[in-house]
């Protein structure tokens, strides 16, 4: 990938001329969604591990450890002439630095957009955890049937809601469906603390840990699971360039991403903590199975229901924003001297179907969220977060 192969303006294909720079509060919205994706969902379960007193330090400090390294990635981009990750890398290390952070950005991006479906079936279909049956919201709304199985309620979701999200050709112009998706999560995590808040008044609530407990359910082992996936909570490192590139100003991508690893930091300590609170220790490691249970009364089956619904939709909105990176990457490296990706539609658009078909096919395979988390936690997540910005640095 050569440094003019950035994805920021020329991404239009816009033959009227160049488009006026994106706004700061579109930026924070898409790098919170970036950030607020499926991560969230096992914070709880982070929650149950670790302890709630080590868990708020680790989500803390890895925050503050994201917002270094992107302050990183972004000054030693702008001290050269490259306007991507990889270029940057390339720039540090040569052809090899920029062919690893492409196959780590792959790598995440791919297992994400798994996780995300993954979570979406578990929402819509239901899941059996051993001999424990979780019923998904269609199931308990219209019983079972054919049509809301899982593999046909994703297949769904991808045709009317997630294709015409992923043809869009510029990060600026998913602002909107990102505000949607950050507003979902707050109401997402709104909810959660007033049924936490209303089951301690009733005295249903069980009192969380404040540090771990090492017994026949947690080992010592078990306490190291808990980083990967709170490192891959915080890693948008990935859509960092796309995002920042659209911006008039490289301190306005500074700003942006504070204001929003600020507010994501909240959304996951409020939901750990209430989350887990909610739950004690059946929490799942996608706290969203856990809302099938019966909440005793119609009001509280009600928010369980808006809860998981509105989760989802959640997802929905940030599966483009991963597909957006993910899709630039694949083809910058098997098509390195092929002209710009938005400006060959036939390109395009048979990449963007074969991402859509393939995570798909591995959602329906892969039964759990828990696994995918550890391995990207500790593998390519790391490396695009922590591991490559302060290799550039010491460079």
């Amino acid at each position: 990938m050569s440094p003019a192969a950035g994805v920021s303006v020329p991404l239009l294909g816009d033959s009227k001329g160049t488009p006026p720079p994106a706004s700061v509060p579109g930026a924070v919205f898409n790098v919170a969604t970036s950030i607020v994706g499926a991560g969230i969902m096992s914070i709880p379960a982070i929650m149950k591990v670790l302890g709630v007193v080590p868990a708020f330090a680790m989500i803390l400090v890895v925050a503050v450890l994201a917002e270094l390294s992107v302050d990183f990635l972004m000054r030693f981009t702008h001290s050269g002439e490259t306007t991507t990750y990889a270029g940057v890398m390339r720039e540090a290390f040569g052809s090899g630095g920029a062919l690893a952070a492409q196959v780590c950005v792959i790598i995440t991006n791919v297992g994400g957009l798994i996780l995300y479906l993954i979570i979406i079936g578990d929402v819509l279909s239901g899941k059996q955890n051993g001999g424990e049956v979780h019923l998904g919201i269609l199931q308990q709304w219209f019983g079972i049937h054919w049509w809301n199985s899982r593999e046909f309620a994703l297949l769904f979701t991808l045709v009317f809601v997630m294709l015409p999200l992923v043809l869009y050709k510029r990060v600026e112009s998913l602002k909107y469906s990102s505000a949607v998706s950050t507003l979902l999560a707050v109401a997402f995590v709104g909810i959660c603390c007033g049924l936490a808040i209303t089951a301690l008044v009733q005295g249903k609530t069980q009192t969380p840990r404040l540090f771990p407990r090492l017994d026949y359910q947690t080992s010592f082992f078990d306490l190291f699971t808990a980083v990967p996936v709170v490192v891959t909570a915080f890693t948008f490192h990935f859509n960092v360039h796309p995002i920042g590139f659209e911006l008039a100003k490289a301190s306005q991508m500074t700003t942006a991403v504070r204001l929003a690893l600020l507010l994501c930091a909240v959304i996951y300590l409020a939901i750990g903590l209430f989350g887990y609170m909610l739950f004690g220790d059946s929490t799942q490691s996608d706290i969203l199975i856990n809302f099938d249970q019966n909440a005793g009364s119609a009001v509280g089956s009600l928010l369980n229901s808006l809860v998981r619904v509105s989760y989802a939709l959640h997802i929905m909105l940030v599966f483009p924003l991963l597909n957006f990176s993910l899709r630039t990457n694949i083809d910058e490296v098997l098509f390195p001297k092929k002209p710009m990706l938005a400006t060959d539609n036939k390109r395009f658009m048979i990449l963007t179907l074969v991402l859509l078909v393939f995570s798909y096919l591995a959602a329906i395979a892969i039964p759990d969220i828990w696994y995918f988390f550890q391995f990207l936690g500790s593998s390519s997540a790391v490396c695009l977060a922590f591991i490559f910005p302060g290799s550039i640095v010491l460079r």
